[in-house]
């Protein structure tokens, strides 16, 4: 189990990175982090908090013992890159996590607007550049970690994910 002590989650906008998070910490009773509630101003989604600010806390939070963290921003996962011990990518194709994204309908005191500029901006995962939220980033996140990781590609893999580390806690 030394191997689910400090666990980074990360992927696309509507993987499901989120309900992974939640699922794994309900098993392993693990504090959790969501990147987006220490990125963003509280009630303001989309209003970014000084990024010295957020990479501070990301670093203080990954001192920690045990946590599970789970966000889409390569820049904080780098922070604590080199005290995960289990790095997660769930790489599902666009059209699914625009369907999630799209299910998910608009949060956090969201717009219509602000939806369709969430859906733009998942579907361009594997053609956005120079951003640390797009898929070459988080290619070379994922390769750079020499412990163990894993890359879930689709709902049965995440599934069977949940219930691998269910098993490994009985």
């Amino acid at each position: 189990m030394e191997h689910l002590q400090r666990i980074l989650i990360f992927g696309n906008g509507g993987t499901g990175k989120t309900w992974l998070a939640r699922k794994i910490a309900d098993i392993l009773k693990r504090p959790t982090i969501h990147l987006d509630d220490v990125r963003w101003v509280p009630g303001q989604y989309g209003v970014a908090r000084d990024n010295q600010l957020v990479f501070n806390e990301v670093v203080e939070a990954g001192k920690a013992e045990s946590w599970l963290m789970e966000g889409v921003y390569g820049w904080l996962a780098n922070a604590v890159l080199h005290r995960v011990t289990t790095l997660i990518w769930i790489d599902l194709p666009e059209e699914d996590c625009v369907a999630n994204v799209t299910a998910r309908g608009i949060q956090a005191a969201g717009s219509e607007e602000s939806l369709q500029e969430l859906i733009e901006w998942v579907r361009g995962y594997r053609q956005r550049e120079n951003s640390s939220t797009c898929y070459s980033s988080h290619k070379k996140l994922f390769d750079a970690h020499a412990n163990s990781k894993v890359i879930l590609k689709n709902r049965g893999e995440i599934n069977g994910y949940v219930e691998h580390i269910r098993r490994s806690k009985l």
